[in-house]
């Protein structure tokens, strides 16, 4: 049993992490956040979270929601900025509480990375399908949409085919990604920015009237639905052992990219839900319906550009973020070995990331979003909630190691992210734990029968349990 709880050696962490190169500078890693932040949360979930949750009290949820995602950025900064290698939380779980608490969060990252960027995959194939409505080209339903849950077609043949190609991308290089994603951000944003503005003098204020027309408890499972939208600020972390001086520019990355995309959010979300009525909201693409009942068609035009390419680049982060999850689970022997391949040209996880874009691309094509979108903001509060954990441990078994970030307020702002986390928890419903628990159950089965056998960590002994 103890063994199970054995954690890794942050030295040994450190000094073992060469294989993959160090391109991406402090812009690169905003650059990075920003674009896994601001995509189908912003252009998709907003609209389906106000409809069926929190009514234009929406703008509320987006507040709380930020407002837990500061606390956990904050504890993620400590830890990355302490331990900048590939990984992310589970790196973290495996050097504060051991192996099977690593195991539990690097198979959780799956709901958080893969699973987010199937739903975001969904969410792109929804955008183009009205944008080429708008041109008169209607395409099948049977090839836009699942099989399953009434959604009556057969696969979602778009979403396949922008995961083939991001996957195809990221195998390529992180660098050439990184300069794609930056042009894609820079478009998303300003195409943010050109509906917030052209909405502003449209807004109705009796739009958000009743403001809570499911209650303070439909705001809290807003809060906890939309949560979703922040996930991409963490992915930042899972590019440590790729990042330029990342004691410094980690830190930066995550809590620039959070504070900017938050302020983006609570304008987007007022502007949205003001413009006409939350009870039309729950739509592929809630923005272009709302620039449409305003008789902008055409700026609805170019904003469903700019939100396909939005979605694009938050599809690309994801699928970075969950091939060096898997990358260092491999490297661990906790997944098999061609888990940690580097491709000998291009530097890469290329065998992680193919096998990543595969099982996004299977799963945009035949699983409905909206299931997918609550699985995966539990996934991410649960992986949140142990960061903030990380941090308490880290500060009481090894006060000696050095911190170039450090959290303010330990322990009052760790454990008012756990508490937080928690909370937006329990507010989800009854049918995402269920699925949550059934996933965890599969994951634990696939440590005992193969990660507790092949763990590097166990061949060797050399794990520290302090």
């Amino acid at each position: 049993m103890q063994k199970l709880f054995q954690a890794k050696s942050i030295d040994e962490m450190l000094a073992t992490q060469h294989d993959l190169k160090r391109t991406l500078r402090a812009k690169d890693l905003v650059f990075l956040g920003i674009g896994a932040i601001i995509g189908a949360g912003i252009f998709v979930i907003t609209g389906v979270a106000a409809a069926k949750y929190a009514g234009p009290s929406i703008m509320l949820s987006f507040v709380l929601a930020g407002f837990a995602c500061g606390l956990a950025a904050l504890c993620y900064s400590e830890l990355t900025a302490m331990i900048p290698i590939s990984g992310s939380a589970y790196s973290y779980a495996y050097a504060t509480m051991g192996e099977v608490i690593a195991w539990i969060i690097g198979w959780d990252l799956v709901l958080e990375y893969a699973m987010a960027a199937s739903t975001v995959a969904i969410g792109w194939s929804g955008y183009l399908a009205s944008l080429l409505g708008g041109l008169g080209i209607r395409l099948p339903k049977l090839l836009t949409s699942s099989m399953f849950m009434g959604e009556g077609g057969f696969i979602n043949l778009p979403a396949v085919l922008v995961v083939s190609a991001l996957t195809y991308l990221l195998i390529t290089g992180i660098r050439e990604s990184a300069r794609a994603n930056n042009v894609m951000v820079i478009i998303k944003i300003s195409m943010v920015v050109l509906f917030i503005l052209a909405g502003m003098g449209s807004i109705h204020p009796s739009n958000w009237t009743p403001f809570m027309p499911f209650g303070f408890s439909g705001m809290m499972t807003g809060a906890g639905v939309i949560f979703f939208a922040y996930i991409g600020f963490d992915a930042v972390s899972t590019a440590a052992q790729e990042a330029i001086d990342p004691e410094v520019n980690l830190p930066r990355g995550i809590i620039i990219s959070l504070a900017v995309c938050t302020v983006l959010y609570l304008l987007t979300a007022a502007v949205l839900t003001g413009m006409i009525s939350y009870t039309e909201l729950n739509v592929p693409a809630p923005i272009a319906k709302a620039l449409h009942s305003i008789g902008q068609g055409d700026l609805a035009f170019i904003i469903e550009i700019g939100a396909l390419v939005g979605m694009t680049s938050v599809i690309l982060v994801l699928l970075l973020g969950q091939s060096r999850v898997f990358y260092a689970m491999g490297r661990d022997g906790l997944l098999p070995p061609w888990a940690a391949d580097i491709h000998p040209e291009y530097k890469t996880p290329h065998t992680s990331t193919l096998v990543v874009g595969v099982g996004v691309a299977t799963v945009a094509a035949l699983v409905p979003l909206n299931v997918l979108s609550e699985l995966v903001s539990l996934g991410t509060l649960f992986s949140f909630g142990v960061v903030c954990g990380g941090v308490l441990l880290l500060r009481r078994s090894r006060p000696e190691l050095p911190r170039p970030f450090h959290c303010p307020g330990v322990p009052y702002v760790p454990i008012a992210g756990m508490l937080a986390c928690f909370y937006l928890m329990v507010n989800l419903p009854f049918r995402t734990w269920l699925l949550f628990i059934v996933w965890m159950g599969i994951g634990l089965t696939i440590y005992s029968r193969y990660g507790m056998k092949y763990s590097e960590l166990r061949k060797t002994g050399d794990g520290t349990t302090s």
